[in-house]
């Protein structure tokens, strides 16, 4: 089964028109996108977008073979412009399927907005799921086959990935492509990173994709060490790698403080944009859970599992520090990276970059300054990628 996407991009298009933002301005050329729509077989037309016929002679495809044209979601504006020779566009019921002559089957998902998805079973066998934008299945059934191929929201519902990911619609093999690409992701490098995070791709207007072959599906990094300095936005960076798989536990490091409100705000904040399928444990003991399997972790942060080890070892006195101190928190970063270096779960950490700032006034401040750059390099020597978040951009110094 063949997949042509006369379009990737969001219903509005990119750029959007008279939009003044940096986004829209990158996305000139090869990076400009058309509302998404696609050509199964030649035979199928999932969404009807302005200039449809132009867009699949482009791809060197014609629309006269299309026996059925469906439509995912509200088109607003202007009433669709059907092409002479095609079918009137129209939509399938929730749960019900569609047989079309030419061997192919289309049921409709319901979503949890309004929409329809469409998963449409090819001559072969080949199964491929396509959602409407701004949309996530609702009412999924557990276990489910894995799909050959997945065209979702990954940036506007990263969620509709993980619930697929949580009943097993999208397996290992699964070949995820992003779709109704708005200006929410510069264009370019960041989005293809933001995406691979995801285990997922995007691909140009006119792309032809054979579902079922899989040699293009990246590799989501295991192990991701996430830098930063103080608001860089390096735990929303950290958040967006995981927000797209199931049952993640979010590891908070730095406990409760009673009585500290300015605390509290922050890890309320945090709390709020987190995924609600998701777990917390505040716990300093990383090594266990390391060694244990399960579902992905997120540490937050580091340089507060630091913190908490230098006051278990005393390393605060520099008489406690000459005499076992320094060699105990050694030990302990030993173990943490030695666990990092074996688990086989998942993990995104995050950690603080404080050695490029102010030189501490205080002898226990460089010395904390300078352990948790010791720190980050042993725990980064034992990730696939690395990264650097300065005001909001992530940097890729690994992977």
């Amino acid at each position: 089964m063949d997949v042509t996407l006369l379009g990737t991009g969001a219903p509005a298009g990119l750029p959007r028109p008279d939009c003044p933002c940096a986004a829209c301005a990158a996305a000139q050329g090869e990076n400009a996108r058309a509302a998404t729509a696609l050509l199964v077989d030649g035979a199928l037309l999932l969404d009807l977008t302005p200039g449809a016929a132009f867009a699949a002679a482009r791809a060197g495809h014609s629309l006269t073979g299309v026996r059925q044209v469906l439509l995912s979601h509200p088109h607003d504006g202007p009433a669709l412009e059907v092409p002479a020779g095609l079918p009137q566009p129209g939509r399938v019921p929730d749960g019900r399927e569609l047989a079309l002559l030419t061997g192919h089957r289309v049921r409709a998902v319901a979503m949890d907005a309004p929409g329809t998805g469409y998963a449409v079973t090819g001559p072969d066998g080949q199964r491929l799921l396509y959602l409407p934008p701004g949309g996530a299945p609702a009412g999924l059934e557990e276990p489910a086959e894995p799909y050959d191929m997945v065209l979702v929201d990954v940036v506007g519902r990263p969620d509709a990935l993980a619930r697929l990911r949580a009943v097993g619609a999208v397996g290992a093999a699964t070949d995820v492509v992003a779709v109704h690409l708005g200006h929410d992701v510069p264009p370019g490098r960041e989005l293809v990173r933001r995406l691979a995070a995801a285990g997922a791709r995007a691909v140009r207007d006119g792309t032809t994709l054979v579902v079922g072959a899989y040699e293009d599906v990246p590799e989501v990094p295991r192990r991701t060490l996430v830098l930063g300095g103080a608001r860089s936005g390096k735990s929303v960076e950290a958040e967006r790698r995981l927000e797209s798989f199931p049952e993640v536990l979010y590891v908070a490091t730095g406990g409760s403080r009673g009585g500290d409100t300015e605390w509290a705000a922050r890890v309320r904040a945090h709390r709020e944009r987190r995924p609600g399928s998701w777990r917390t444990v505040e716990t300093c003991d990383l090594v266990p859970l390391l060694k244990d399997d399960g579902a992905p972790l997120l540490v937050d942060c580091l340089s507060l599992w630091l913190t908490d080890a230098m006051d278990a070892v005393g390393a605060w006195d520099d008489a406690e520090w000459a005499d076992g101190g320094e060699r105990a928190l050694r030990d302990r970063v030993r173990d943490l990276t030695e666990a990092v270096r074996a688990t086989r779960r998942t993990v995104v950490a995050v950690s603080n970059e404080v050695g490029s700032g102010i030189v501490p006034a205080t002898a226990s401040g460089r010395r904390y300054r300078d352990e948790l750059g010791r720190l980050n390099a042993a725990f980064a020597h034992e990730c696939e990628q690395v990264l650097l978040v300065v005001a909001g951009q992530a940097l890729v110094l690994r992977g």
